[in-house]
């Protein structure tokens, strides 16, 4: 027994000896390597001024969303600023309030039809998660409300119209 253990180690130990190298293991590429990056998601996000106060009114650039903006208690309904953008996973993108403030989303998950994206206002110390389906948009409340008006933003994922 000694012997078979000392010719299997000689062997293992002196390839030249007549048995081949074994081969070099093959270089095994990393998971993210061979993963294809998620497409971005392109997303429209609209700064909208709702007020209670006047006579009822709609900016002609949100006709569109007239009927999601009636279900609100606000009357007259202001586009402030639209911007589009190419959004990437766990990526964060910023867009202004006419306070100051900033509004954060970020794209947290992706499921087919569907996107999550969280908007989140530091100086307030909030953070709300949206599931948008495809080609719908979400109007979500992001000031508080001051004198009558407060903020909102709309978020269309996937837009394909205005």
């Amino acid at each position: 027994m000694t012997r078979i253990a000392v010719a299997t180690l000689s062997l293992l130990l002196l390839p030249s000896l007549g048995a081949a190298a074994p081969p070099e293991p093959a270089a095994v590429a990393p998971a993210a390597a061979t993963q294809a990056a998620p497409a971005p998601v392109p997303v429209r996000v609209r700064i909208l001024k709702g007020s209670r106060q006047g006579p009822a009114s709609l900016d002609p650039k949100l006709a569109p969303m007239k009927q999601q903006l009636s279900k609100l208690a606000y009357l007259r309904w202001e586009q402030l600023s639209e911007r589009d953008y190419q959004m990437v996973l766990k990526k964060t993108e910023f867009t202004d309030l006419p306070s100051g403030e900033h509004v954060a989303l970020t794209v947290e998950a992706t499921n087919g039809r569907n996107v999550t994206i969280e908007v989140a206002l530091a100086q307030r110390n909030t953070q709300s998660r949206l599931t948008i389906e495809k080609g719908q948009r979400i109007v979500h409340q992001v000031s508080g409300e001051k004198g009558g008006v407060a903020y909102f933003v709309s978020v269309h994922a996937w837009p394909t119209g205005p």
